[in-house]
């Protein structure tokens, strides 16, 4: 049976009767999952972004439970209390981009484990969308996608992208790949940025409720990314954008006001994946799960929607 781990009910909403469990993985690497079993329609396979943790999507829990679905979730290695890979316990690293699949096969493990409802779908956000794509190419079981502002491209001016590929090489090279990338601090974004003008959110409840957690527990936040972590994601999401789409069915929304994630990398894969739907929602950041009311319920009500027209297959 696996261990249970701690959870931080008091700083999230989350539907009742949830499992939150270590589980392995390779080398010693532990990583941290969440299951609610709060609808039969099918379970969600939830795969958060860069920095993120499970306490964070107890509200998207919610959301997808109203609509009939039950929803699995994960702290990466390397954030959350998952095992963190640097001495520097702030920095976001991972040693090779490809072992994130190790977790996705440790997450999926702990949904046959709980004997969670069928079939599976997946919700991807930012970091978590390269993980998930990667995850559809390696054919993830699950019916159709969903993607929230999908890491398929980091938004680096034109000028810039030349050195920062430059800088992430040679920190590689050098021995110096654990050194922050440029521009970041061991800081996590919301607990020095303020409301006005943030990146995430236009809702100021929901920034407020990110950085309540992260005052409760400082050993949730996540600062900046490593060198090493910045090359290993240019490699990965140009890689990701050279291969042709699977054909599942999918959705994916981008907030008009999106700054963290390159939009034409999106626009790119949208273009070329058959029949998918891209969502420009007009008003949004990047965080559209934590956007405000009328955004969430409109993101969530079209996710039901594609995961209800796709339970049967085909």
């Amino acid at each position: 049976m696996a261990e249970a781990a701690p959870f931080f009910a008091e700083v999230t909403e989350a539907p009742e009767g949830g499992r939150v469990t270590w589980r392995p993985c390779d080398a010693g690497v532990r990583v941290r999952v969440a299951v609610w079993k709060a609808g039969t329609r099918g379970t969600v396979l939830l795969f958060p972004g860069r920095t993120e943790y499970v306490e964070k999507y107890g509200p998207a829990a919610i959301d997808l439970a109203a609509r009939g679905y039950s929803t699995a979730t994960i702290d990466w290695r390397g954030q959350g209390l998952a095992d963190r890979l640097l001495p520097d316990r702030a920095t976001g690293h991972v040693a090779r981009f490809g072992h994130y699949q190790r977790d996705v096969a440790a997450l999926l493990a702990a949904v046959r484990d709980a004997e969670m409802p069928e079939p599976c779908f997946l919700l991807a956000h930012s970091m978590g969308g390269c993980i998930g794509l990667r995850a559809i190419h390696r054919r993830l079981p699950v019916r159709a996608v969903a993607f929230s502002g999908p890491m398929w491209g980091i938004r680096i001016s034109t000028l810039l992208r030349p050195a920062a590929w430059a800088l992430s090489v040679a920190g590689r090279l050098s021995g110096q790949g654990h050194r922050y990338a440029p521009g970041t601090t061991p800081e996590t974004y919301v607990s020095f940025a303020p409301y006005a003008d943030n990146m995430l959110t236009t809702d100021p409840g929901m920034y407020a409720f990110m950085q309540r957690q992260v005052a409760a527990h400082p050993g949730l936040s996540l600062g900046g990314p490593s060198l090493h972590w910045l090359h290993e994601a240019l490699a990965e999401t140009r890689a990701l954008r050279a291969l042709r789409p699977p054909a599942l069915p999918c959705l994916t929304a981008l907030g008009q006001r999106e700054r963290i994630v390159d939009v034409d990398a999106v626009r790119q894969v949208m273009k070329h994946w058959p029949g998918a739907l891209l969502d420009e929602i007009a008003g949004a950041e990047h965080e559209v799960m934590m956007e405000t009311p009328a955004i969430r319920a409109h993101f969530y009500d079209a996710v039901a929607a594609l995961f209800d027209a796709h339970r049967a297959g085909g």
